[in-house]
């Protein structure tokens, strides 16, 4: 029931609210936190990337114009969700991560002051808690999004990657910032945490050749969002964040759109509804 809640109040509130456009200014209550899907998205080294192919694009016979491409892309690139199933083989795969964990409350955490003195920084629970000390205890449920600057370097892949090579080689050279695995069992075990993302291409920082952050938290049932956009748009808190990937049966991960929205919208539940017993508290 309180799954249903969540899901029912965010419906109600996605159709009453405005929306910011992708990569501007913040515009209305809802930020876009999605980089479009082109031929500059940037993907792992080791992926071919996005392809998108015009199969029509043109005025039929009959009189009216009608367009359908084909897209071609590997499940983890631009901005996308790794499922537990990625670094876990009993994780759950994409189609099957519970909606409770891709919609609910979520926290911004800045970290780049700290970033930008060390490219390849891991967020550490210290980062967390001084979060929490300006702001409160993360309520459990929460989904947490790391800030950490990167976001502005998109999609220039050296800015980005710290290389613009490709293939198996360019992996030892990726440099740039990620949650440390210590941080990611302290969200999971301690605030019991819905998600996690961040702006950058992947939950570990990349000089990392063990993957330890993912293990830590798909072990523990934890998706992670990666290749966020926008998040210089947000607060600290007072926000919800809907993350809804492509619904691929039996996939390690997917494109995502994922957007917030803020809690100072024109959308109030209806106490009949909605009550604190049957919600998130949102902070």
């Amino acid at each position: 029931m309180r799954g249903r809640s969540i899901i029912a109040s965010v419906v109600a509130l996605l159709t009453s609210v405005g929306v910011a456009a992708a990569g501007g200014p913040l515009a209305g209550p809802i930020v876009d936190l999605t980089h479009p899907f082109d031929e500059r998205t940037i993907y792992w080294p080791t992926e071919p990337g996005f392809a998108l192919t015009t199969k029509h694009a043109e005025v039929t016979e009959k009189g009216y114009f009608y367009a359908s491409n084909a897209i071609c892309t590997p499940e983890h690139g631009g901005t996308h969700i790794d499922a537990p199933l990625h670094f876990w083989k009993d994780g759950a795969a994409v189609d099957a991560i519970p909606l409770e964990r891709l919609i609910g409350p979520a926290v911004m955490v800045d970290v780049t002051a700290k970033v930008r003195a060390d490219r390849d920084y891991r967020v550490g629970v210290e980062d967390f808690r001084a979060w929490e000390a300006a702001n409160g205890t993360i309520p459990a449920g929460a989904i947490v999004l790391i800030r950490t600057g990167f976001g502005a370097k998109w999609p220039e892949r050296i800015a980005y990657l710290g290389t613009e090579e490709r293939g198996p080689a360019a992996v030892p050279k990726l440099h740039f910032p990620g949650l440390a695995a210590a941080a990611a069992e302290w969200l999971a075990d301690e605030r019991k945490i819905g998600a996690v993302g961040l702006d950058t291409a992947s939950i570990d920082h990349g000089p990392s050749s063990t993957f330890e952050t993912h293990v830590a938290l798909f072990r523990r049932g934890v998706p992670a969002f990666e290749n966020v956009a926008n998040l210089e748009n947000l607060p600290a808190k007072g926000f919800t964040v809907v993350a809804l990937p492509m619904k691929i049966r039996g996939g390690s991960g997917g494109p995502l759109r994922i957007v917030a929205v803020h809690k100072e919208s024109r959308w109030t539940p209806e106490p009949a509804r909605v009550s604190a017993s049957t919600t998130h508290e949102t902070i």
